[in-house]
């Protein structure tokens, strides 16, 4: 076991359980068990931890990484290097301030911006998320977690790590090989088919989540809507969250709220009408750390 710490004077504003615990990635848990017991900015020094499959460019084998967060440092301790790692998967190497100050001067967006100042968007595995984004309609964040949790344990494979077995996410083929049945065995219900099909088309090579780098947004939006169970709103928490397309508005429940309250004039009727005067509205190459503090912020309570 290697480890190590990243001294956060060279990171820039950071904070680990807001971006870890925000909704944007249910491919983290706290090893004690305890994920989203609490809403709170800078709310501990837990440890997370997950199972990193190979990454183009990031790392050749896969690596099991835990990171807590302390008084100036990120400590890690992880099955090889892991700041490359850290530095992918946390967006670590995003100049924030810059990214903020991008932003429109809006009153809701600074007071989400002052709550939870550190949180970076993340940069998961684009198949384990696209499966976490299938299965989160109509669920609450502790649920979906669970979802992904539970079908690491039992189809994924097991890693040894520090005294422990850990489990790695499914890859497409190791799910395309279950039946919906078995899925539903792990409380997906009506998710099961979808995911177990996406899987198929992953596995098969019909369709492949990292096909659209490159691609114009809505071109890559309207791509990934071609998996099953796979509508507007997850291809874009899919292009946010993986796949670096930084102006993605996911426009969920907490983010049309946001508009009927604040910004009523976005309302244009349709989901990619709303989607692109919402993004316009919270500034365009940024507008996904905008409304990813404000889901955070309002689903937190913060108004």
């Amino acid at each position: 076991m290697e480890s190590g710490a990243i001294p956060l004077e060279s990171v820039g504003p950071f904070d680990l359980q807001a971006t870890v615990e925000s909704g944007q990635t249910y491919l983290w848990d706290r090893a004690d068990g305890n994920m989203y017991e609490t809403t709170s900015a800078h709310g501990g020094d837990h440890w997370y931890e997950t199972v990193v499959p190979p990454i183009a460019g990031v790392t050749d084998e896969r690596a099991v990484v835990r990171v807590r967060q302390t008084d100036g440092l990120l400590e890690w301790e992880s099955t090889t290097d892991a700041v490359p790692i850290l530095t992918h998967l946390l967006r670590l190497d995003d100049d924030l301030d810059a990214i903020l100050g991008a932003t429109p001067d809006l009153p809701l967006l600074n007071r989400a911006y002052e709550e939870y100042r550190g949180m970076r968007l993340v940069r998961d595995p684009p198949f384990p998320c696209l499966i976490s984004f299938i299965c989160s309609a109509q669920m609450r964040v502790s649920r979906i977690h669970g979802m992904q949790m539970r079908m690491a344990e039992q189809f994924g494979d097991p890693v040894e790590f520090d005294g422990r077995t850990l489990h790695a996410f499914p890859t497409a083929e190791q799910l395309a090989e279950r039946t919906e049945e078995e899925l539903r065995d792990l409380s997906l219900g009506y998710r099961a088919p979808y995911v177990q099909r996406t899987a198929e088309m992953v596995a098969d090579g019909e369709a492949d989540p990292a096909a659209v780098r490159g691609m114009e947004y809505e071109e890559a939006r309207e791509y990934l809507t071609r998996f099953v169970g796979v509508g507007d709103k997850v291809a874009d928490c899919v292009l946010l969250f993986s796949l670096d397309f930084l102006e993605a508005v996911p426009l969920d429940t907490w983010i049309r709220t946001a508009i009927a309250d604040h910004y009523p004039e976005c309302d244009a009727g349709g989901y990619a009408e709303t989607s692109r005067a919402i993004r316009e509205r919270f500034g365009g190459e940024y507008a996904g750390y905008a409304q990813t503090y404000v889901f955070y912020y309002l689903r937190a309570g913060g108004e």
